[in-house]
């Protein structure tokens, strides 16, 4: 429960994302695993989190970093076991800390038993109703079915063989070819996700996080992509069906919740997936990849806010995770947004100047109302890692683009603990593996060990930050109340006592009137907040 205790905990839990490929190696071959994360759960205890959302730790040919799942009910032998999931599980509890695992319900891996029995079996295998085989267009069949574009760019069908050698149909794949679309119209595939849940439910787990939430429901007629008219993979209204189906699962069990990676422009349609029968929560992209503008934010907050008003559902806030350029990179560039239609290799950027600005956003993150989201090591103010070179790279976006987007793995990178050179204490002294993707030597600065006990460093501004959130009646769900404030300044009150400013001017501005700065990104010059700097202010009501 949320700290008034008559709220369900995820309106305004600190939920911290670990990618279990890079959060900390046990056993020493270079890849993060689960017994590296139970001896690092006093950490992430000290950090103050309500929650780890761990990403997929399923079996996996790891064709796109484990989101291609090959059995949704055991560990990748990588990570370790089922066992050590279910002892994770419950020694986090007793930190005080819930669960959320990653489900990928609108693909599998090529891998997974119904998709090799649907290969084996050929045309009319009853196994091929459970994904998107289709037979070509043209006279030979040669051509795809469709000419959709898959959400990592490139081609969305991939032509099978049949078991006598000749050419068969195509499956279709919205990401790889390595991850057939599941054909959600079929009641196997409905009967066996729910079965999914409650598997996980049974062992603990306290929450779903919902992979590619929008794209489970396709046109069956399979139309062209037209603008301006309904698309035929996103967003049809069908995915609704299922969510209802999936909140009723959840509420059988004490406060579980479902949340929903819903990459949604239009805020109504977003709000669809959060009405009282379906998902408890979704993440706010539009907050991800807003601008560092105060125009834009404050836009971007009230609009958020007010879609989710009406449907009473918690508001989220997220600065980075898995898939997008770490926020202390994005906030020393010239253009400060993320999408990844623009995403580009080289881009420059201000990596100080993005620091101070990530130190600003975080006391914006964390006093808005409803949960936040903190992507494991954006607090000890890591950036994206950008000179990976190629033939290390492991994303598929990375060639799926064409070579033009730098793909994913620069905010995958290994953490760094302790120590002056890589591995940093991610893996033991005797290793016998280097990590997984290489690690910067100019991480030597950011380590865990050196910020612990560090005032000025960008760790303690987290833990103290995360630790007022907990301790300030305030914070956390509820409402936001705009002040007066100069141009290209945030300035807004949370309760009668508190207060956040954030400045995105050219200039300092002084603070309102306050009887107490409670915490502050950086040096303040007496009453006046600097350029890209954030305040939270003790008021007593006189604001």
């Amino acid at each position: 429960m949320s700290r008034a205790g008559n709220r369900p905990w995820w309106r305004d839990a600190v939920i911290y994302q670990v990618y279990p490929r890079s959060f900390a190696d046990a056993n020493g071959d270079g890849i993060g695993d689960l017994a590296g994360i139970r001896a690092r759960l006093d950490y992430l205890a000290k950090l103050g989190v309500d929650a780890i959302w761990f990403g997929p730790w399923y079996p996996s040919p790891m064709a796109d970093a484990g989101y291609d799942v090959a059995d949704f009910r055991d560990i990748d032998p990588v990570f370790g076991t089922l066992a050590e999931a279910e002892a994770l599980i419950e020694e986090a509890h007793g930190y005080g800390i819930r669960s959320i695992v990653d489900i990928v319900p609108n693909h599998c891996s090529d891998a997974h038993p119904w998709f090799q029995a649907a290969l084996a079996g050929g045309p009319g295998a009853p196994e091929r109703e459970l994904f998107w085989f289709r037979p070509g267009r043209g006279p030979n069949g040669d051509q795809r079915p469709t000419d959709w574009v898959g959400e990592f760019g490139g081609e969305t069908w991939t032509r099978t063989t049949n078991p006598d050698g000749t050419p068969g149909d195509w499956y279709l794949h919205l990401f790889t070819p390595e991850q057939p679309d599941f054909n959600w119209n079929h009641p196997r595939v409905r009967a066996e996700f729910e079965e999914i849940l409650r598997f996980w439910f049974d062992r603990g787990v306290d929450g779903i996080r919902i992979d590619s939430a929008g794209l489970l429901v396709k046109d069956p007629a399979l139309p062209e992509t037209v603008p301006g008219q309904q698309h035929p993979f996103r967003d049809q209204d069908g995915v609704h069906e299922i969510y209802r189906s999936w909140r009723r699962i959840a509420d059988e069990y004490p406060d579980r919740a479902l949340i929903g990676e819903v990459w949604m422009p239009n805020r109504q349609r977003f709000a669809n997936y959060l009405r009282p029968d379906e998902l408890h929560t979704a993440f706010n992209f539009d907050f991800l990849g807003c601008a560092w503008d105060a125009a834009k934010l404050r836009e971007c907050i009230d609009g958020t806010l007010a879609a989710h008003v009406p449907i009473d559902a918690p508001a989220t806030w997220v600065l980075s995770n898995h898939d997008v350029t770490r926020h202390v990179t994005r906030y020393g560039r010239e253009d400060t947004t993320f999408s990844f239609a623009t995403k580009r290799e080289g881009t420059p950027t201000d990596l100080e100047l993005g620091t101070v600005r990530a130190r600003a956003a975080v006391l914006l993150l964390l006093s808005l109302p409803g949960a936040a989201y903190v992507y494991q090591g954006e607090e000890l103010g890591l950036w994206e890692v950008e000179d990976i070179p190629y033939e290390l790279r492991q994303d598929p976006m990375f060639p799926r683009s064409g070579f033009v987007d730098p793909g994913r793995d620069g905010c995958r990178v290994p953490l760094p603990w302790s120590g002056d050179a890589a591995p940093f204490g991610f893996s033991p002294e005797a290793a016998t593996g280097k990590p997984w993707l290489p690690q910067p030597a100019e991480w030597k600065d950011r380590t865990v060990q050196v910020q612990t006990g560090d005032p000025r460093s960008m760790l303690e501004l987290y833990r103290e930050a995360i630790r007022q959130r907990r301790a300030e009646p305030a914070l956390g769900d509820g409402e936001l109340r705009w002040l007066p404030a100069p141009e290209a300044v945030l300035a807004y009150a949370r309760g009668d006592d508190f207060a956040c400013v954030v400045n995105l001017s050219a200039a300092p501005v002084r603070l309102p009137a306050h009887r107490e700065v409670l915490l502050a990104s950086g040096p303040l010059d007496g009453d006046l907040l600097p350029v890209d700097t954030a305040a939270w202010l003790r008021t007593g009501k006189q604001i």
